[in-house]
């Protein structure tokens, strides 16, 4: 979890929103996949906070993607020019 006051990368928010919506997914039926409460998820893929690694293996899980896929995901989304 990220400092007070010092802000949550953006790129995995974004990678989690977009997989979530190409599988056609709720945010409730991610939180139940990736076992975590519906509150926690949404405040990760709004980027109000940062999972922890143990979580963002279970929503990679949940979402069907390796951790090597969604850090491929993220890197992508980084280089990305706003």
């Amino acid at each position: 979890m990220p400092a007070p006051n010092q802000p949550v990368d953006q790129a995995l928010p974004a990678v989690l929103r977009r997989l979530r919506e190409a599988r056609g997914l709720s945010q409730e039926a991610t939180a139940r996949a990736a076992d975590i409460a519906l509150n926690t998820y949404s405040r990760i893929e709004r980027g109000q906070t940062s999972p922890s690694w143990p979580t963002v293996r279970q929503l990679a899980d949940a979402l069907g993607v390796s951790m090597g896929e969604l850090g491929t995901a993220i890197d992508a989304e980084n280089s990305t020019p706003p």
